[in-house]
């Protein structure tokens, strides 16, 4: 994603966390490569001092914010209830729903007529998922927040939308699932296959760009590898 907006003449600044520095120093560097400025940024989205603090650093570097884009995310799967532990649900909203109210109310003041926010959601969000109750809640709320923030935006002409996945083949998904698993995953799709993120990747330069969505606030994309029906 974040290389296909360099592509398109952005410049990307990306947050992640100390753990994933690697990861974040291979994106920037493929960013810096498409001939664009990439900035990343260490800290804990759970935390809406850091999310000031992206924000800041940002401007500092970049100069303005014309998109936003939340799509970092936990899950785990649980087998039920029982094994779903209060930290857990803790960590999956903080990390999933409160990490994009964050960064919103971090950005917004920077934002003008014409810029974008753009949501990472789920099909899980509306179609539920028996071993990520707590995941799918949270993509369920994220689903509400981007038709709410619409309306609440649209006169200042902010746009809002969501970009809503079936599997996808990213870390997140094969993280904690054996091999067996892995190996089936997303082969109940229509096209027997998980996306892959450049599949995916599009759909968010579409919501950011005014030229090809200047009417369109308030949706949910969902990209299900052949599926017609969702919730």
């Amino acid at each position: 994603m974040a290389v296909l907006f360099a592509r398109e003449g952005a410049d990307v600044a990306i947050t992640y966390l100390p753990v994933e520095k690697t990861d974040a120093r291979e994106t920037t560097q493929a960013i810096e490569d498409e001939g664009r400025s990439a900035f990343s940024i260490a800290g804990d989205l759970r935390k809406p001092a850091f999310s000031r603090r992206a924000v800041k650093q940002t401007l500092n570097k970049l100069g303005k914010i014309d998109i936003l884009v939340n799509n970092a995310a936990y899950q785990q799967h649980q087998e039920s209830l029982e094994e779903l532990s209060e930290e857990q649900w803790d960590r999956t909203f903080r990390t999933n729903i409160y990490g994009y109210f964050f960064m919103v109310k971090a950005a917004l003041p920077h934002l003008k007529k014409g810029s974008a926010i753009i949501n990472t959601g789920s099909i899980t969000g509306l179609e539920g998922s028996r071993h990520l109750l707590d995941y799918s809640a949270t993509k369920g709320a994220i689903h509400a927040f981007t038709k709410s923030l619409a309306q609440n935006l649209v006169e200042q002409g902010i746009r809002v939308n969501c970009v809503s996945p079936g599997p996808v083949w990213t870390p997140l998904n094969p993280s904690d699932k054996p091999a067996k698993k892995v190996a089936e995953f997303g082969a109940d799709t229509p096209m027997k296959r998980p996306a892959q993120p450049e599949e995916i990747a599009p759909a968010f330069v579409y919501f950011a760009s005014e030229l090809d969505s200047s009417y369109v606030t308030g949706e949910i994309l969902t990209l299900l590898g052949g599926d017609t029906t969702a919730g």
